[in-house]
């Protein structure tokens, strides 16, 4: 059963319905107005693609972040050397 969200007409209330069959009706739980406009929702596709594309960018930045760290590190020793 899909969920769908909707936006009020009236209010402007943005809001998540699960259908349950075609033709089921919806109103605002906050007004009870039926003038709703359907708004599409982004997918949530998981992929083992789309995993190892995560993770390779979660280790690159991790990556630069050491780097960052290690020369923030390196400036502070040389410029406090005494």
């Amino acid at each position: 059963m899909p969920i769908f969200e909707y936006a009020c007409a009236e209010c402007d209330h943005a809001f998540e319905f699960w259908v349950r069959k075609e033709g089921d009706a919806v109103s605002c739980p906050e007004c009870a107005s039926s003038e709703l406009e359907r708004l599409i929702s982004m997918p949530r596709v998981h992929s083992e693609g789309r995993r190892d594309r995560s993770m390779r960018a979660a280790k690159r930045r991790d990556r630069g972040q050491a780097r960052e760290m290690m020369h923030t590190q390196r400036e502070y020793e040389l410029a406090h050397d005494d």
